[in-house]
């Protein structure tokens, strides 16, 4: 199996600047053997956030390509301040959280934008984990908000 870092270059995907921690908390915390990551949003390569609400402003499709921007901006974050991507051994559980208008249902729809590209990325074993997908309002606008928990090699 290829690294994380050597399936990110090889899909040709760039990760966007990771974001400043907008509150206080830690973008990243390790205990024992796991690599928990604050929510991200969808992070672009200018440093500006998707945004939008979803079955509003925004098709499910825009959402979930919002989610998959996160699973980029997550890495980014990663990254940054983890430091060592290829440590990761799996993807353990995720939490998505859809900025979306009250009538609108698919919120595990638009959360696959993430989860199908961290499957490309670790393989269908281990970028798969256990998930929850619900909809909500979401600070500063933004169209969806991921947090995660991956297992590290030792």
């Amino acid at each position: 199996m290829k690294s994380i870092s050597e399936r990110i270059e090889e899909l040709g995907l760039t990760l966007p600047p990771a974001p400043p921690p907008a509150g206080l908390y830690k973008p990243v915390l390790v205990i024992e053997n796991f690599l928990y990551v604050s929510g991200q949003g969808p992070m672009l390569p200018d440093g500006s956030l998707m945004k939008g609400r979803v079955g509003d402003t925004l098709t499910l499709d825009e959402g979930k390509a919002g989610a998959r921007q996160v699973a980029l901006t997550m890495l980014s974050t990663i990254q940054t301040h983890f430091k060592d991507i290829d440590r990761i051994k799996r993807l353990v559980k995720t939490l998505g959280m859809v900025n979306c208008s009250p009538d609108f249902h698919d919120h595990p729809l638009v959360i696959n934008g993430f989860s199908e590209l961290m499957a490309e990325i670790l393989g269908n074993e281990n970028g798969v984990g256990v998930r929850s997908a619900v909809g909500m309002m979401l600070p500063g606008g933004i169209s969806v908000e991921i947090e995660a928990m991956f297992e590290l090699h030792s």
